[in-house]
This record gives C-alpha cells, structure tokens and sequence, in this order.
C-alpha cells in the first residue's frame, strides 16, 4: 500500500490529508478536518487540475509585461506546455480584465485572461 501526503486547499485548514492508495485506488483519506477532504484527495488523485497565472508581452504599454491567468483549472500536466506557448505570445496595448488573450490553450476549452487593465 503507498500512503501520499496532500495539502488540501478548499478551505483555510489546510489539512495535510495522508491518503493510502491500493493499486492506484483510494483506500482511505485521513487528518481531513472537513467534509471537503476526501473530495479533494479524490480529484487532485484522479484529476489534478491548476489555475496559470503568468504573463505575456505587450507592445506599447507602459509595462512591457501584461499579467494573465486561465480563467479555470486546466489539467496540471498541461500546465508547463501552457507556459511554453504562452512564452510566444506578444499583443497589443491597450488590453482590459478579463480580455480573452489565448482561446482555448493546448485545446482544453480553458481560455488564458487578462489579469488587469494596461494602456
């Protein structure tokens, strides 16, 4: 049986949970302080998901640099191929939040968002 260490984040507990997995399995999730526990070792398990926030470049701003996240989770191995094409990206100013910089990266149906107004 391997036992896995998980910080879960859905509340401000932050509770290390101990989660024993069982041929790739979930067998138990323990130290959970709320209901929310399990529920999070079963996805960041199955289907572990992060929300990108970077940048990319920006021409003719007073920032050479526009903050951007995705505007939901993506799955966490497309996380460092995302970086990578965002590396490449460079728009144009002026740019507001919430402005679809990339549709659909690395086709996930996720797109990459504005994090603030520039000029």
């Amino acid at each position: 049986m391997k036992t896995r260490t998980i910080t879960c984040i859905l509340c401000p507990r932050g509770c290390s949970l101990k989660v024993e997995l069982e041929n790739g399995k979930i067998k138990s999730v323990k130290n959970n302080g709320c209901k929310n526990g399990p529920r999070y070792a079963e996805d960041e398990v199955y289907h572990p998901t992060r929300t990108l926030t970077t940048t990319v470049r920006i021409k003719d701003a007073k920032l050479p640099l526009l903050p951007v996240r995705t505007a939901k989770p993506i799955p966490k191995n497309k996380v460092f191929p995302a970086m990578s094409t965002l590396a490449k990206v460079e728009i144009k100013a002026p740019v507001t939040a919430g402005q679809v910089i990339y549709h659909d990266i690395l086709s996930t149906g996720v797109d990459v968002i504005a994090s603030r107004d520039l000029n």
